[in-house]
């Protein structure tokens, strides 16, 4: 127990300077005890969790900059000659080199969505053509709208799986010569009415992503139209399935 507790006392975190770090070679460390190589893992982890959470903080204060910048300027898209001229100059102070610039500059942008969403209300934002959505919010809607496509998949491909395919026969029949089909529990007729159902609520949440500004404010014509045609298509399917939802209902 002593032995033990003396290991670990010397297993000590050192301080690492993150400035002059060079790279880790395996066999440089060949040599060292278990304890050294505990300490040694310990002050990279230990530092690493420090300066995680760094760079993010660092690009939202630039985002804050540039955004103060802008306001100096009364220009909140930052489209101005002169507010253009004075990022540059704070870049080029910056001395750092073009591709890490260009870099530093994409993910700048879009902080500067979300933080610009902090001073402006949705009035001004309007006013300047701009959505009251931040990158991030649109970021999690585009995502919630895969989620729906592929539950839509799922759930189509769950339909076509549960749905008896008819035979040369069964076309044959009449639909009086037809035995009732029982939804017996675990049966084909009960998966797909629970699929169906599954179906439309999918559907549903993807309709309710459309957005009316986009496809006012932003869509061409030629895209309003083949939207319309593809609405259209949709509507008339709708129309054509709530003959029997409508039906059963009346008849009950």
């Amino acid at each position: 127990m002593a032995k033990e507790v003396a290991r670990r006392q010397t297993a000590r975190v050192a301080p690492v300077d993150v400035d002059n770090l060079p790279s880790l070679q395996i066999d440089a460390i060949a040599d060292e005890s278990l304890a050294q190589l505990q300490s040694r893992g310990a002050s990279y982890a230990r530092e690493y969790a420090r300066i995680e959470e760094a760079p993010t903080i660092l690009l939202r204060n630039i985002a804050a900059v540039v955004i103060a910048i802008r306001r100096q300027h009364g220009d909140w898209l930052g489209r101005s000659q002169a507010y253009r001229d004075d990022v540059a100059e704070m870049y080029r102070l910056a001395n750092i080199p073009p591709d890490s610039q260009s870099r530093i500059q994409a993910n700048v942008r879009w902080h500067i969505g979300n933080r610009l969403r902090e001073v402006l209300g949705p009035d001004e934002l309007a006013a300047l053509g701009l959505k009251d959505t931040t990158p991030l919010e649109r970021g999690q809607d585009r995502r919630a709208i895969a989620s729906a496509v592929l539950a839509t998949a799922n759930a189509s491909a769950a339909v076509a799986a549960s749905t008896p395919k008819k035979t040369k026969a069964s076309a044959a029949k009449t639909v009086s010569e037809e035995e009732p089909r029982v939804p017996e529990q675990g049966g084909h007729p009960v998966k797909a009415t629970a699929d169906h159902l599954r179906l439309a609520k999918v559907g549903a949440e993807l309709l309710g992503q459309f957005d009316a500004s986009v496809i006012k404010e932003h869509m061409t014509d030629g895209q309003r139209a083949k939207l319309d045609a593809e609405l259209a298509a949709m509507q008339a399917t709708i129309a054509k399935l709530r003959r029997y939802t409508r039906k059963r209902r009346s008849d009950a």
